[in-house]
């Protein structure tokens, strides 16, 4: 089983930024494509964004576009979302997910292996 262990969550002030880190066990990290959702209290867990194996190509929910970016470090074994411009409605839990496919889904039952889970917290 791949282990995966999110970090970098936290409380910002809206307008702020945050970069959130996962962290994976498998040693073939690189044939995996990657991607992040999120859980708000009381919703159900959507897509945020997904890249490729390569990082050749990334995906993203329209409610993230221009704010977030994902990309990762096959060397290290490591998913990062960059999160600029954080608003009050990006207040969720954020669930980093792997699939060993080619191209990421934008659907939860594409992945085979999800984290625990961090927090991040948008004040207004």
């Amino acid at each position: 089983q791949v282990q995966l262990v999110e970090s970098g969550g936290g409380l910002v002030q809206a307008g702020g930024s945050l970069r959130l880190s996962c962290a994976a066990s498998a040693r073939t990290f690189r044939s995996y494509a990657m991607g992040w959702f999120r859980q708000a209290p009381g919703k159900e867990r959507e897509f945020v964004a997904a890249i490729t194996w390569s990082g050749g190509s990334t995906y993203y929910a329209d409610s993230v576009k221009g704010r977030f970016t994902i990309s990762r470090d096959n060397a290290k074994s490591t998913l990062y979302l960059q999160m600029n411009s954080l608003k009050p409605e990006d207040t969720a839990v954020y669930y980093c997910a792997a699939a060993q496919r080619v191209v990421p889904g934008t659907v939860r039952n594409a992945y085979d292996y999800w984290g625990q889970g961090t927090q991040v917290t948008v004040s207004s």
